[in-house]
C-alpha cells in the first residue's frame, strides 16, 4: 500500500505516507468524478491505516507474523478500520504545521468542524495490559475492566467555563479558531493559517474557570468496560475500542482504548504459534508392553494409545487439539513428545528380574536403533 520495503525505516514509512496522503486528499479531488473522489478516498483511507499499522511496533510484529489476518481479526486492513475523522485528528503531526490549513484542515491533533471553522480537539488514547491464559486464548473470554479515564465535567459541560458564566469569542483570531499570517516570498505573497495560540483553536476563551475540573473541562472517573478477547490472540497482540479513551474537553472526538495482551505460560502445555507441545514420561513397562495413557488438552484430557516398543523420542499427534488461528482457518496441533522414565532405585526383587534381561538381544539396541533414536531426539531438540 506505501510501496516500501520491509526494512523500512520510520523516517521511510513517513515520508511514503505523506506523499500518498497528499496525492489522494479529499481537497486534491476537486473538479473529478464521484467515482474517482471515492475511489481517492478509499485510497487515502488505505494509506492512513496502512502507516498506522507498520509505525506501530506491535501492530508492525503482528503484521510481520501473520500478514492481513493478523489485522483482520482486530479492525480490517483496506481502510475499513479508520474513519476520515480518525485520520484527520491521528496523523496531522507528521506534515508540520501548515499542511492541515493549506488543504482545507483536517491534518491536525485536532480537526476543523464543518460550522465555524475552528478546531475539534481529540482526547488521548489509553493503553492497558490484560493477562490471559490459555483456555482464554482458545475459547475467547470476556472481561471486565475497571479503567480511570478523563471524561467531559458535568458542573460546566465540559467547556470549562464556570457555571452560569459564558465564554467569551477569542480577541486573537475573533471566533475562526485559526491565525491568518501573509508572508512575501520570492513568488509573492503568501497567506498561511495556523491554529490560534491564544483559545488552542477553540474559539473561545474563559472568564471564569469552573472550579470543578480547574477550567479544563474534563474530571477523572472510573468506568467498567467489558473487552471481547477473540479466541487466537498472543503475547504482544494489540486490541483497539474506539471511543474507549479519554473524552476530549468542548465535546471534542475521544480517544481510544489500547489493550495490550499478556499470555500466562501453562504449566503442562507449551504453546509453538497455533501448535501445543505436551511432554509425556511413560513408565518402562507401558513404553515395552504399550497401553493407555491420558495427557492433558486445552479442554481437559484426552485417552490415546502406546504402542508396545515406543521409543523415546517419539512425536504423537492430536490434529485439531491445539489453538484456533487468528484468521479462523481450523486449530492447530497437540504434540507429543515421548519419554521413557528409567526408576533411580529398585528392590532385590526388581534388580533380579532386569538382571536376567542383560543377556537378551532384544532388550539391547542394535546400530540402526540407535541412529533413529538419536535423529529423533535431535530433532525435538533442533526445534
Amino acid at each position: 500500500m506505501l510501496g516500501v520495503s520491509r526494512n523500512a525505516t520510520a523516517d521511510e514509512l513517513k515520508k511514503a505516507y505523506r506523499k500518498m496522503a497528499i496525492k489522494y486528499h479529499p481537497d486534491r479531488q476537486q473538479g473529478k468524478s464521484e467515482a474517482e473522489k471515492k475511489a481517492a478516498e478509499e485510497k487515502f483511507k488505505e494509506a492512513a491505516e496502512a502507516y498506522d499499522v507498520l509505525s506501530n511496533p506491535d501492530k508492525r510484529a503482528r503484521y510481520d507474523k501473520f500478514g492481513f489476518s493478523g489485522e483482520q481479526g482486530f479492525g480490517g486492513f483496506g481502510g475499513q478500520g479508520m474513519s476520515m475523522e480518525d485520520i484527520f485528528s491521528q496523523f496531522g503531526d507528521i506534515f508540520g504545521g501548515g499542511f492541515g490549513d493549506f488543504f482545507g484542515g483536517g491534518f491536525g491533533g485536532s480537526r476543523r468542524s464543518s460550522g465555524g471553522g475552528r478546531r475539534v480537539q481529540r482526547g488521548t488514547d489509553l493503553r492497558v495490559r490484560v493477562r490471559v491464559n490459555l483456555n482464554d486464548v482458545a475459547h475467547g473470554v470476556e472481561k471486565k475492566l475497571k479503567i480511570p479515564r478523563m471524561v467531559s465535567c458535568a458542573a460546566c459541560g465540559g467547556t470549562g467555563a464556570k457555571n452560569g458564566t459564558a465564554q467569551e469569542t477569542c480577541p486573537t483570531c475573533h471566533g475562526s479558531g485559526v491565525e491568518v499570517r501573509v508572508q512575501r516570498t520570492i513568488l509573492g505573497q503568501m497567506q498561511t493559517q495556523s491554529t490560534c495560540h491564544t483559545c488552542g483553536g477553540s474559539g473561545k476563551i474563559i472568564k471564569e474557570r469552573c472550579p470543578e475540573c480547574g477550567g479544563t473541562g474534563l474530571v477523572k472517573k472510573e468506568d467498567i468496560v467489558t473487552v471481547n478477547i477473540p479466541a487466537g490472540v498472543g503475547e504482544g497482540m494489540t486490541l483497539k475500542m474506539s471511543g474507549k479513551g479519554n473524552e476530549a474537553p468542548g465535546g471534542g472526538i475521544p480517544g481510544d482504548l489500547l489493550i495490550v495482551i499478556e499470555e500466562e505460560p501453562d504449566v503442562q502445555l507449551q504453546r509453538d504459534g497455533n501448535d501445543l507441545i505436551y511432554n509425556l514420561m511413560l513408565d518402562f513397562p507401558t513404553a515395552v508392553f504399550g497401553g493407555k495413557v491420558d495427557v492433558p488438552t486445552v479442554d481437559g484430557h484426552a485417552r490415546i494409545s502406546i504402542q508396545p516398543g515406543t521409543q523415546p523420542g517419539t512425536v504423537l499427534r492430536l490434529r485439531g487439539k491445539g489453538l484456533p488461528s487468528p484468521d479462523s482457518y481450523g486449530n492447530g496441533d497437540e504434540l507429543i513428545n515421548v519419554m521413557v522414565y528409567v526408576p533411580e532405585k529398585l528392590s532385590s526383587s526388581e534388580k533380579r528380574a532386569i538382571e536376567s534381561l542383560r543377556d537378551s538381544s532384544n532388550v539391547k539396541p542394535t546400530e540402526s536403533t540407535t541412529r533413529r533414536i538419536f535423529g529423533r531426539l535431535r530433532h525435538i531438540f533442533d526445534n
